[in-house]
């Protein structure tokens, strides 16, 4: 584990230029250049604030904000469990050619969805502040930052893994694409938490790791409470489990890649 951290510092500076590379190459002569990353869960979001929010008895206003904040998180967990899957795959000839730590391979893709996220967590920031009239339930922003941090460190652990997973079992992305549409309406994203529980299915918001991330991040943001303590021991616990098992694929797998690639 320590190698891999290490390794992965010493090259950051190549980490960070491969990012630009990435994000200069997708939007190459494209008018609106990261603003499209934007498009997809603004045109989800008007979509289901037409027809839901009336379904569901909320305010538009109110069900916008939360809708977008749970957009965020939804799309850089599922991007980087998806899209993670061709980190090492696409990357077979650094892998061949150079010693780089296998971990900085997923890292790259990670950083990349983090940036599009983080756009959309702004956005969703200036929603909250325009249906309410002012900033007052910015002020919680500190309580989201360990969270985000939470939420890149298992990003990027679940697409290390599932990059190793790719590379020994072809259809993992395939398998996962199937499994990210049926977990995204077994979130509480498009509906709250209540839907639910009130028909007694509570266990499945209890027991969804998703929506433990995404309550820490769209509480405070959206109503200016704070979440319960309990809720960031279990985060961090599970972001800790996570990690560790990223870092026991690497060093039981790592030996083995160049042989299946």
């Amino acid at each position: 584990m320590r190698s891999q951290v290490t390794g992965m510092w010493a090259y950051r500076h190549f980490l960070l230029a491969l990012v630009r590379l990435d994000l200069r190459q997708r939007y190459q002569r494209s008018a609106l250049g990261l603003g499209w990353t934007l498009v997809q869960p603004l045109a989800m979001a008007a979509t289901f604030v037409f027809v839901f929010s009336g379904v569901l008895g909320m305010s538009p206003a109110t069900y916008t904000t939360t809708l977008l904040v749970g957009l965020a998180v939804w799309g850089f967990l599922k991007e980087s469990a998806v899209g993670g899957c061709s980190a090492l795959v696409e990357n077979e000839s650094y892998i061949r050619q150079c010693p780089l730590p296998y971990g900085l391979y997923p890292l790259r893709l990670v950083l990349g969805y983090a940036i599009h996220a983080a756009l959309a967590l702004m956005v969703a920031a200036l929603a909250v502040v325009l249906t309410d009239g002012h900033a007052g339930k910015l002020r919680l922003l500190w309580a989201v930052a360990p969270a985000l941090l939470m939420i890149l460190a298992a990003g990027w652990a679940v697409a290390t893994v599932f990059s190793f997973a790719q590379v020994y079992f072809h259809d993992t992305k395939h398998l996962l694409e199937v499994g990210a549409q049926i977990l995204f309406f077994l979130t509480p994203i498009i509906y709250p938490p209540d839907v639910l529980v009130n028909k007694g299915l509570g266990w499945l918001v209890r027991l969804n790791p998703v929506n433990l991330y995404l309550e820490l991040v769209r509480r405070p943001l959206t109503t200016g409470e704070l979440p319960d303590a309990k809720l960031y021991l279990y985060a961090a616990a599970l972001t800790a489990a996570l990690v560790g098992v990223a870092f026991a694929a690497v060093a039981t797998l790592r030996k083995r890649v160049a042989i299946h690639l």
